[in-house]
């Protein structure tokens, strides 16, 4: 197996690791391994466009209806001298 050496990894980041491990009874090089293992093994979410990224996001609250404007004729532009 390979082994790699993290290098200024800040304290909190370390101190959370270790409370981490604890609660799972783990040593922090374990819960390390597993928290690489689950990242690089997880299934990236679909890409989504923007706007089904908004409905998505809107749809529970029962969309939203917005009130269009009446078109008006196109006018004609300014004659430049």
């Amino acid at each position: 197996m390979a082994s790699i050496t993290i290098r200024k990894l800040e304290e909190r980041v370390k101190a959370k690791l270790r409370v981490r491990a604890a609660h799972h009874g783990r040593s922090m090089e374990e819960e390390a391994r597993e928290i690489l293992r689950c990242a690089l093994t997880a299934e990236p979410p679909p890409a989504q466009n923007l706007a089904a990224s908004i409905r998505s996001h809107i749809e529970p609250f029962g969309g939203v209806e917005l009130a269009l404007p009446q078109r008006q004729p196109v006018r004609r532009p300014p004659a430049l001298r």
